[in-house]
């Protein structure tokens, strides 16, 4: 009797894990199946709209389709794709996609540890502070671009103008002298926050007995950072260059609302390319072939980031 049921309660663990056997196999894939049944909704959600949306980007791509031209609509294959790459605008504005996305990302890092390191430390009214410091954050893009190209950098009565004029230097129309650094200041200040929320909570999550270990030996301060704290933090700034990354490059409303994308061309960057070629130029043929490739870099970029941030955790736990 005992044997019956240690064999029955083995069949049904294999079928529960998912192990066929002779008698547990209808049993293994009807309990399979009701497991995966409340992901499918789900699943074919994501595909519709996301999968099949990009399968006719890419079939919009291998196509000479303008809308100003019905009678061009032909199939050309490849011929997109090459023609992009040689077109000395979209090398400029994935020039421009690169120095934004890697110049926000590098300053808001580096504030953002920089003002991690001051909430972390005790003093009257740091909650307020942390708020104040969080605001930018949640203010929408349109917003913030409004905010930068109105009332901070406008040439006129902006207050970056108005300051600069109490030491005697005269205006400057930012966002048409300088409309790359315009958009990289406004994009810093929303995405400081972001990074030092990251790191401050790598902060509070260190060990506190290291760091007074680190104290006892006779570490200074700067040590302490360099050899304790900044190892105890890799994961967090490694998560917070990834997301930064990933929502920097696809930045479309600070450049449509403080630069349009000028003087010319100069100022942008992918998506704000894409966009003028799809509803400006009503070329679908070759801005689909620009979102097709710009959606491949940014998984084979995200891929690679994510396997080192992985083997980053490996590494710490195995050790």
């Amino acid at each position: 009797m005992t044997t019956a049921v240690r064999d029955r309660s083995a069949r049904h663990g294999a079928a529960r894990a998912g192990k066929p056997d002779e008698s547990g196999f209808e049993y293994s894939k009807a309990e399979a199946w009701r497991r995966r049944a409340p992901l499918l909704p789900a699943l074919v959600f994501t595909i519709v709209v996301t999968q099949i949306p990009f399968l006719l980007t890419i079939w919009y791509s291998l196509r000479n389709w303008n809308l100003l031209r019905p009678d061009s609509d032909q199939f050309v294959f490849l011929k997109n794709y090459a023609d992009i790459f040689l077109n000395s605008t979209f090398r400029g504005a994935a020039f421009n996609s690169i120095l934004i996305t890697l110049g926000c990302v590098f300053v808001a890092m580096i504030l953002g540890i920089f003002l991690a390191i001051l909430l972390d430390r005790s003093f009257r009214g740091r909650s307020v502070v942390r708020t104040l410091l969080i605001t930018p954050f949640l203010i929408m893009p349109a917003a913030s671009a409004t905010l930068w190209s109105v009332s901070m950098l406008n040439p006129s009565f902006g207050l970056v103008n108005w300051v600069t004029s109490l030491v005697g230097i005269p205006a400057v129309d930012w966002t048409s002298k300088y409309p790359v650094v315009s958009i990289l200041i406004a994009l810093v200040w929303q995405w400081t926050p972001f990074m030092m929320l990251l790191v401050l909570a790598g902060l509070q999550a260190q060990p506190k007995d290291v760091l007074e270990a680190a104290q006892i030996d006779g570490a200074g301060w700067w040590k302490t950072f360099a050899f304790v704290t900044l190892p105890q933090l890799r994961r967090y700034i490694e998560l917070g260059v990834l997301l930064g990354a990933i929502y920097v490059v696809n930045t479309f409303d600070q450049i449509y609302l403080m630069t349009a994308g000028g003087p010319g061309t100069a100022s942008a960057n992918l998506p704000f390319y894409i966009y003028q070629r799809a509803f400006l130029g009503f070329d679908i043929g070759q801005s689909a072939a620009m979102g097709v490739v710009t959606v491949i870099a940014t998984i084979v970029i995200a891929t690679f980031a994510l396997r080192l941030i992985f083997r980053s955790f490996e590494t710490k736990d195995a050790l």
